[in-house]
This record gives structure tokens, C-alpha cells and sequence, in this order.
């Protein structure tokens, strides 16, 4: 496997540098237009919508916060559709990574607009009803909320959301299960089974995750993985994925998401009160303030966001440093993400900026060398 060696990466072809360029513009742009589009809606749209609505539906709020909410919808879609599609769709095509149709990539997104419309409006309309019935605490009750529908939406993701989108099937490989099951000895980690996510009906790219939580966790490794990667470097992936349940990462994330959003909600409720009479809003109750809530809400998230990949890259280190303590395979380790970083076309040598801004996962050469001090 000299091809796949750490020496290997002491280039980045230049096509891979060109494929991360253009998945980095992609992901600003698309952050950078919804953000452009709710800075409108939030100053200048929103409240001609606002009085517009009150004229047609008086004191009705769930019809003018349902329409305000469609309002948004529709814009950020037309807005970021565009830029997502190049992304999605002719880049990766271009690039020789995607096995997607365009037919399948339209019903694709027709089926994110169905599951996030549902989740979005449920969402959208448990938090105004929390701001309405909650009074001055509201933003203390909308973090307990946030923590609930991530309990649940933990438990349901491998069992309702992900078959909307992807194939799998337990993995029947007997000898690969054994040693898979070895790994998971001592841990105290219990999963409801080893699956094939078929991956390759829409990319060649490989990857590999731990889904679900209590009854419903689960540990899913792509087929484009298991059919090209050996016994060794699976178990080594598989050995990782065990190390976020041995370090509970998942647990950890969840407190600082639950801090997150009850600083969000907080600001929300500060900068509302402030800034939405100013602004022709009625208050921060108005259901045409909604675009002033997911703007703060936005622009709080993206200030937040190289904390939070800073913290998922911590904890990166420490399933690479466990996979590798409790392998004690260092060649598979490195052949294996050497394989993944060619397959997925990662740039082992981005720059220090990219890293902080927007990857939640170390380079791949911070990955193989650090095979070198561990063992």
C-alpha cells in the first residue's frame, strides 16, 4: 500500500486542492446569501409583511406566524438553492465522487423539504408557544424544550429519518462481527446492531458513524468503506467510532449545545425587546418578528461555530488516540485514513484559518502523524 503511505500525502494533487476550494466557497456562499436574506426580511421585509397581516388576519397569530414562517422558507430556499445544487449536485459530479442521478438528487431534496418542513414548523410553532404562554422566562423554557427534541430526535434518527434517505441492512459478515463485538467488550457500550449503509447508490466517498441513542443506538459503516477497506482498517474506523462512547462525547456535546442555546434564546430575548419596536415590529411576541429571531439565532451560531468545531476536533483526537491504544494496529490506522482522505479527496495541508473556521475534523495529516507519537 505504498500509495497510501503518510509520504503519500506530501502533495495534494490538484484536483483535490480545486475540489476543497470549491466545496469552501460553496459553504460560504450559502452562508453568506441566507444571511443576506435574513438581514432583509428582519429589516425591511418583516415589517411591511407584519402590518400586512394584521390588516388580513387581526389577532389571528398562528395564521400570521405560518405565513411568516412560509415567507422565510421560500426565500432561503431561492436564495441558497442555486449555489447548493453546484455544490451538491455539479461538483461532485464533475469531480468523479457522486453516483447520484439528477432524479435522484431532485427527489432528495424534495424529501428534505417534507422532513424539515414538518420539523421546522413543529419547531417554530413549540417556541411561540412557549413565547406566549411563558412570559419573561420563555428563553428558559425554550432551552429545555431544545433539550427534549434532541432526546428524541437522537432516538429517532436511525429508525424514521435516516431510511428516508439511505438503504441498510445488518452487516452478516460473522468473522468481522467477532471482532467487531471484541472491541466493544469492557466498554460498557451496548448497540442494537452493526449496519451496511449503502452509501454507494449516491457517492463513492466512504464514511462511517455511531447513530441512535439507548434502545436505538447503532453503529453504521458505509458499504463503500466495507468493500474496500481490509479487515484490519475497519476495525481500527470501527475502534474510533467505539471511542466516542468510551469518552461519552455525545453526552458532553449535548451539555454544550443545551449552554449554546440557552445563551442564544437569552440574546434572543434581549436583542427583541430592544430592537423590534425600532424596527416597526409590535413587540417581541409579534409572529412577524420571526426573521429578527432567526437572524440573532444565525449570526449566533455562526460566532459560535469555531468553538464548536474546535471542540468535535478535541474530541476527534481522542477516538484516533483510543482506536489506536486499543488496536494496537498503527499500519492500519494509517493506511485506513490515508484511504479515507484519497476517497473522500480531504486536503491533508489546509490552511490554519480553513481548520478553525470550518472543520470539525483534524486534517488527515495531523490524523497519521499522530499514529507516530501514540504508539
Amino acid at each position: 500500500m505504498a500509495e497510501l503511505s503518510t509520504a503519500a500525502l506530501e502533495r495534494a494533487p490538484g484536483h483535490v486542492k480545486r475540489y476543497q476550494r470549491q466545496k469552501l466557497w460553496a459553504e460560504a456562499g450559502s452562508a453568506i446569501a441566507a444571511l443576506v436574506a435574513l438581514i432583509l426580511l428582519a429589516t425591511v421585509v418583516g415589517p411591511v409583511v407584519g402590518e400586512h397581516l394584521r390588516r388580513e388576519f387581526g389577532g389571528e397569530t398562528w395564521s400570521k406566524l405560518l405565513a411568516v414562517a412560509a415567507m422565510i422558507a421560500v426565500t432561503l430556499e431561492l436564495a441558497t438553492l442555486p449555489i447548493d445544487f453546484w455544490s451538491s449536485y455539479l461538483v461532485e459530479h464533475q469531480h468523479g465522487l457522486s453516483t447520484q442521478t439528477l432524479f435522484g438528487w431532485i427527489v432528495r431534496r424534495i424529501k428534505g423539504y417534507v422532513v424539515g418542513g414538518v420539523l421546522g414548523i413543529a419547531l417554530i410553532c413549540g417556541l411561540y408557544a412557549l413565547l406566549w404562554q411563558t412570559g419573561d422566562w420563555w428563553w428558559l423554557w425554550a432551552t429545555a424544550g431544545w433539550l427534549a427534541v434532541t432526546l428524541v430526535l437522537g432516538r429517532l434518527l436511525p429508525i424514521v429519518i435516516l431510511p428516508l434517505y439511505y438503504r441498510f441492512n445488518r452487516l452478516d459478515d460473522e468473522t468481522l462481527l467477532t471482532r467487531l463485538r471484541a472491541l466493544c467488550e469492557g466498554t460498557g457500550l451496548n448497540v442494537e446492531g452493526v449496519y451496511k449503509l449503502h452509501m454507494s447508490d449516491e457517492t463513492r466517498k466512504a464514511n462511517a458513524a455511531l447513530a441512535g441513542l439507548g434502545k436505538t443506538r447503532r453503529v453504521l459503516l458505509g458499504d463503500t468503506l466495507l468493500d474496500t477497506f481490509t479487515p484490519d482498517e475497519i476495525e481500527v474506523v470501527f475502534a474510533h467510532e467505539v471511542g466516542h462512547h468510551v469518552h461519552r462525547h455525545l453526552v458532553k456535546m449535548i451539555v454544550y449545545r443545551v449552554a449554546a442555546a440557552l445563551a442564544g434564546f437569552w440574546l434572543v430575548d434581549q436583542i427583541l425587546r430592544a430592537a423590534a419596536p425600532s424596527l416597526g415590529y409590535q413587540g417581541l411576541t409579534d409572529p412577524a418578528a420571526l426573521p429578527l429571531v432567526l437572524l440573532v439565532i444565525t449570526v449566533f451560531g455562526l460566532i459560535l461555530s469555531p468553538l464548536g468545531n474546535a471542540l468535535s476536533r478535541y474530541f476527534e483526537v481522542q477516538c484516533d488516540t483510543y482506536a489506536l491504544q486499543r488496536t494496537r494496529r498503527p499500519d492500519a490506522f494509517r493506511s485506513a485514513f490515508a484511504k479515507l482522505a484519497r476517497m473522500n479527496k480531504s486536503d491533508p495541508d489546509p490552511h490554519p484559518a480553513v481548520v478553525w473556521l470550518f472543520y470539525d475534523h483534524p486534517p488527515i495529516r495531523e490524523r497519521l502523524a499522530l499514529a507516530d507519537r501514540v504508539l
